[in-house]
């Protein structure tokens, strides 16, 4: 399974991102290398369809369906939703929703 952490140099939450997979890892008792990916250029996030950082992404696809289908990337921080409603935003997936597709994803 390859999975990875895609973020750009001085993301804030980056490395929460990273806890958060192995915590799920551990969960599920496996131990999948996770590899991080710094996106240094523009270029870089259009050529790998970077929607933001950081982006967790299981055999090359997003944890969030709507990000797999994305057309605007670039070097800026994610947000993910907290929780049902729009009015919780967060930049890290630390949610119980953000946890399901991340876990469903590498079940």
């Amino acid at each position: 399974m390859n999975i990875e952490v895609l973020y750009f140099e001085g993301c804030p939450n980056h490395l929460t991102a990273i806890e958060m997979v192995r915590e799920i890892l551990k969960s599920l008792g496996r131990q999948d290398e996770i590899h991080q990916v710094e996106v240094r250029t523009q270029a870089d996030a259009e050529a790998i369809a970077f929607v933001g950082s950081p982006s967790i992404r299981v055999n090359g696809a997003d944890i969030e369906p709507w990000a797999r289908t994305a057309k605007a990337f670039g070097l800026s921080c994610r947000t993910y939703l907290d929780g049902s409603q729009h009015d919780g935003w967060r930049g890290k997936p630390r949610d119980r929703t953000e946890r399901f597709n991340c876990r469903s994803r590498l079940e």
